[in-house]
């Protein structure tokens, strides 16, 4: 389970590096007053050949687009944060961490409206080993469906990654918790399947890969897309289709899959165990 946020040395901001403990916002920034920031989570992997970041530029690009939505696009290219989150875990010497480039309002406005406020860009890095723990990668998690359901495509930009989406997520994470549970699976406002807290889903029914369809309440998640295509390269049945409550309750496997979580699988769904468990 994530516990305490460890720390590095430096941060990048804006073309400069600064100390950890200087990556500081104003209490009256909008992005603490009104949640105008929007970010990215990105793996970087120890390997033979040395660190290894997880589909950078895909990530990067989500995060333009997510910044565009927003109307706060920052004055860098794609190009050049691929250069300053290299550059930063270099300066950091890590050879694995987690990433977050975070774009952001900072102070200047006391109100709603973004003018006066400026746009920074910020991308710290860190140790971070596996989210849910290492024991649940090897023996999986025991989930339930949360209470509190994903909002209708017309009231949130879902596929845009911004930090006012995760207000929910911490509603959703708190609740399962207290249940005893390690993660919640959220339902569309129709009742359907959408995604968990952080995460999107996966089940395995007759030997078939399935999971929700993209319908606007969840997030168009980068691990997704690489499972979907090894899946189909390994001779999978590959399935994109409405998803019911009570199809979690009949796979035989089902799992989780996201940066932060990577693959998790999944034991039991509101104490119903996942197939052989």
């Amino acid at each position: 389970m994530a516990g305490k946020l460890a720390s590095s040395p430096w941060i990048w901001k804006d073309g400069e590096f600064i100390r950890w403990e200087d990556a500081n916002v104003h209490i009256l920034s909008l992005a603490v007053q009104f949640a105008a920031s929007v970010f990215e989570g990105v793996r970087c992997y120890e390997t033979p050949r040395g660190p290894a970041v997880f589909r950078l530029h895909d990530h990067l690009r989500r995060l333009m687009t997510s910044s565009r939505t927003y109307r706060m696009q920052p004055d860098h290219t794609i190009d050049e944060l691929v250069d300053a989150t290299l550059a930063t875990i270099r300066r950091n010497e890590l050879t694995s961490c987690y990433i977050r480039p975070m774009v952001l309002r900072g102070y200047g406005s006391s109100s709603m409206h973004p003018e006066h406020s400026p746009i920074e860009t910020y991308i710290p890095v860190w140790p971070w080993g596996a989210y849910l723990g290492e024991e649940a990668l090897e023996r999986g998690v025991d989930v339930c469906v949360s209470s509190w359901n994903r909002p209708r495509p017309n009231t949130i930009p879902s596929g845009a990654k911004s930090s006012g989406n995760y207000t929910l997520s911490t509603l959703m994470v708190t609740e399962a918790s207290r249940h005893g549970y390690a993660e919640a699976i959220g339902l569309g406002p129709g009742g359907l399947v959408s995604e968990g807290s952080g995460q999107n889903l996966f089940l395995v029914v007759d030997g078939e890969v399935v999971t929700p369809i993209l319908d606007g309440t969840s997030l168009s998640g980068i691990t997704r897309h690489t499972v979907l295509k090894l899946a189909e390269e390994l001779g999978y049945t590959v399935r994109e289709q409405l998803v019911s409550r009570e199809m979690l309750y009949g796979a035989d496997e089902m799992f989780f899959t996201g940066t932060a979580s990577e693959v998790t699988p999944i034991r039991s769904v509101d104490a119903l165990e996942v197939g052989e468990g």
